[in-house]
């Protein structure tokens, strides 16, 4: 089994960059000289007023009452005027990306309840609760960096279905996928209880409802790389690639990474999920048992890996601590 599938994967939508406007020139239009002196004069006046009171507002000092109101007022001798917060642009890169500056995500509190992970009515509440629960831990952790923040969709079915990226679940997979072109999830909750063809099902392994939370954390890590701009750098890089071993080892990188921001996101709803030590290690054995086994293209790691790096996400618990990208070959075989 692994944990997401490797299926069509295509390009994702262009990330938004922050971008400071031009300031508007307060030069004035050439006046011709058949206007005349006198008329050249005239719009020199006007445009150097137009000027000044630009420049008065700009500087002006913008005050504000608790009925709503706002005060302009010319700044006071010795006070200092308003500075503008201006942020760098922002990073894409796999290597350098500037979501490894957002830190931890926040304690969040997400209750997991009591859902029956057989029960197509319950688990798909369940993972659209927990969504939730993700949209406000990354969220925070994402515009605290100045990344623009939008939710994924989710279309969770209880058989088969198809979305623009193919069908869910692929055949001989059990696994949900992420869409970049529709910035969906899209899941078989009977797929992943019960298996589909070759694959068995998670709940083989873990029929915790915190297991395929966990899955679904692996989902919402692929979203955070296509609003990051993680999952573009990754594609342009592939396009490039000149074999298919390269472009497999960079679906293990992109893979990797997803898994350890799902381990970042269950260690921050620990304490009100909860997820007490033994169901923590539930949670290390299930990713354990997840990655490229005999027989399936080498896309997503090794078993050995894909546990390794849900551990680091939830030991360490820093986006920077999830990059893969700049690990040897050996850490994310």
């Amino acid at each position: 089994m692994r944990p997401a599938p490797a299926g069509p994967y295509g390009p994702p939508r262009q990330m938004p960059v922050h971008w400071q406007p031009r300031r508007k020139s307060s030069a004035g239009p050439i006046i011709g000289g058949v206007l005349g002196l006198a008329a050249v004069g005239f719009v020199v006046v006007v445009l150097g007023a137009a000027a000044a009171d630009r420049s008065g507002a700009e500087d002006a000092v913008v005050t504000s009452s608790g009925d709503g109101s706002r005060t302009v007022r010319e700044p006071q001798r010795g006070e200092r005027r308003p500075v503008k917060e201006q942020r760098a642009p922002l990073n894409t890169s796999l290597k350098e990306n500037t979501v490894y500056t957002a830190g931890a995500l926040p304690r969040t509190r997400c209750p997991g309840g009591r859902a029956n992970v057989f029960d197509h009515r319950q688990i798909k509440a369940h993972i659209l609760k927990t969504a939730k629960c993700m949209d406000r831990a990354w969220r925070t952790t994402l515009e605290k960096v100045g990344i623009p923040f939008e939710p994924p969709k989710w279309v969770v079915a209880s058989g088969k279905g198809r979305g623009p990226c193919g069908d869910f679940p692929q055949a001989n997979s059990a696994a949900p996928y992420y869409c970049p072109r529709t910035m969906s999830v899209y899941a078989s909750t009977k797929a992943m209880a019960n298996g589909n063809g070759e694959s068995v099902g998670y709940a083989r392994m873990s029929s915790w409802h915190g297991a395929f939370t966990a899955m679904m954390g692996h989902e919402y890590g692929h979203h955070v790389q296509q609003l990051t701009g993680l999952s573009q750098a990754r594609w342009e890089r592939s396009l490039a690639s000149g074999s298919e071993s390269r472009r497999l080892a960079l679906s293990r990188r992109l893979e990797l990474q997803a898994n350890c921001f799902a381990g970042m996101f269950m260690r921050a709803v620990a304490a009100s999920y909860p997820v007490p030590a033994a169901r923590r290690d539930d949670l290390f054995a299930f990713w354990g048992s997840l990655g490229d086994h005999p027989g399936w293209p080498r896309d997503h790691g090794s078993p050995p890996n894909n546990g390794v790096w849900f551990r680091q996400g939830w030991q360490k618990q820093q986006a920077y601590q999830c990059n893969t990208w700049a690990m040897p070959a050996k850490a994310v075989s």
